[in-house]
């Protein structure tokens, strides 16, 4: 059971999505333009958010921009089906997710479930201390903690997305072996959830330029042009 923001001004699809949500045993916030949406995102972060792109008085991709500032929580997209730019700019700014309007609400209802599910949400917040730090991944300057979704790069925190970690993760377990693009998605994404080359990439890109805030000489993640990628440890 997740906390669910829904951020959309079509008052028909917050009404039938929450409803679905609520079945499932979700309890769903629902606001109707960005700027509100925004602030309730700050001031109650929920486990999950479904962000539409085209609402009033903030549209959802500057939300999704301010958001990013502050928080990692996973964010799911929904954009016209013909606005190709706006899936790919929503990745770009970090989103995990996006679905076609329109959309059935069992496919919503599974996204949901797969988002949550590569996030950890619900998860025991007391574990014991030797087997998170069991788990940690130490690769040269880069350490990975899934317990905690914690990244530090030479000690200093990066903050990453869902997506973003379980990527980086797939990448520096096998140091030096070239992760083909199909082998990040299902790394990063559940079977059901198809994403193409150009999603891996736009996260790629965006993963590249956080590490880069911390380090602006970052290289480890290395681009094989028409294989994939691989991380190289220093």
């Amino acid at each position: 059971m997740a906390r669910i923001t829904l951020v959309d001004d079509d008052e028909n699809i917050v009404t039938s999505v929450s409803l679905a949500l609520e079945s499932q045993g979700h309890a769903v916030k629902a606001y109707h333009d960005g700027a509100s949406g925004l602030a309730a995102l700050e001031n109650d972060p929920p486990d999950l958010v479904i962000l539409d792109v085209k609402m009033p008085r903030m549209d959802g991709m500057e939300v999704l921009r301010r958001l990013r500032r502050t928080s990692d929580v996973p964010v799911i997209i929904l954009t016209s089906k013909d606005d190709e730019i706006d899936e790919l700019l929503g990745f770009n700014l970090g989103a995990d997710d996006y679905m076609h309007k329109p959309f059935s609400q069992r496919l919503l209802i599974e996204r949901v479930k797969a988002v949550l599910r590569r996030a950890g949400a619900g998860a025991p917040e007391e574990e014991d201390a030797s087997e998170v730090a069991s788990r940690a991944l130490r690769r040269g300057r880069l350490t990975l903690d899934p317990g905690r979704h914690d990244c530090l790069w030479n000690g200093l925190p990066v903050k990453l997305t869902v997506t973003e970690f379980l990527l980086i993760q797939a990448l520096a377990q096998r140091p030096g072996f070239v992760k083909s693009r199909d082998n990040l998605m299902d790394a990063a994404y559940d079977d059901q959830v198809y994403v193409d080359d150009r999603t891996i990439d736009s996260h790629i890109k965006r993963m590249r330029r956080k590490f880069r805030e911390v380090d602006p000489d970052f290289d480890a993640i290395e681009t094989l042009y028409g294989v994939g990628y691989r991380y190289r440890e220093s």
